[in-house]
């Protein structure tokens, strides 16, 4: 997909739908408002960009030719989930104003391993393409990322500022732990199911 609008509309799509760093990005606007969770979206920027090129220039040779390669990294980037899931799980709640469970490193490792990613990889990414071509998708990926990521942040604290009642702190990080928790569940199963397939 080499055309600039259709690789936006695409990366768009893919980028709003909830996944675990959207609902980390949420869970902290949610806790900590829209100002002091700004903070985090470098972080996913960084993960995906990394990802995105270890991915298109090292993982995508490997798994063409070693399938497994590609079921280790889904089961990597599932019991990180459901570590990431327990510890928002065990915090939830106990966000201080300065610092909460979710922070820039815990954004970066989880989109990092976002199964996303791989989409964003090998499908949505032209193919084929030296490093200087593709830095202009890059860019412009690196642009929509952070677009959505600010959507997601005021979101969560829209959500939170509507609602606070409903959605304390505690409710929002066992909420968000469930969701990864979800997440992870759905990205295991399908390693399991390309493992024994």
């Amino acid at each position: 997909m080499s055309d600039a609008s259709s690789f936006i509309l695409s990366v768009l799509t893919l980028l709003i739908v909830p996944g675990p760093t959207n609902t980390l990005l949420a869970a902290a606007g949610a806790g900590r408002g829209l100002r002091r969770s700004l903070a985090l979206v470098p972080a996913e920027c960084c993960g995906y960009l990394l990802s995105i090129l270890i991915l298109t220039l090292i993982v995508s040779p490997l798994v063409g030719n070693a399938p497994a390669v590609g079921v280790c990294l889904r089961i990597a980037a599932c019991l990180y989930l459901l570590w990431s899931a327990a510890g928002l799980w065990r915090n939830a709640g106990s966000a201080t104003e300065k610092s909460g469970p979710i922070g820039p490193v815990q954004i970066f490792v989880t989109t990092l391993l976002n199964p996303k990613a791989l989409i964003f990889a090998l499908v949505i990414f032209p193919q084929g393409m030296e490093l200087e071509a593709l830095a202009l998708f890059l860019v412009l990926f690196a642009g929509l990322v952070c677009v959505v990521a600010v959507c997601w942040i005021a979101f969560g604290a829209g959500v939170a500022r509507r609602a606070p009642r409903l959605l304390t702190k505690d409710r929002i990080g066992r909420l968000a732990a469930i969701a990864l928790a979800i997440f992870a569940t759905v990205l295991g199963g399908t390693a399991l199911a390309a493992a024994i397939g």
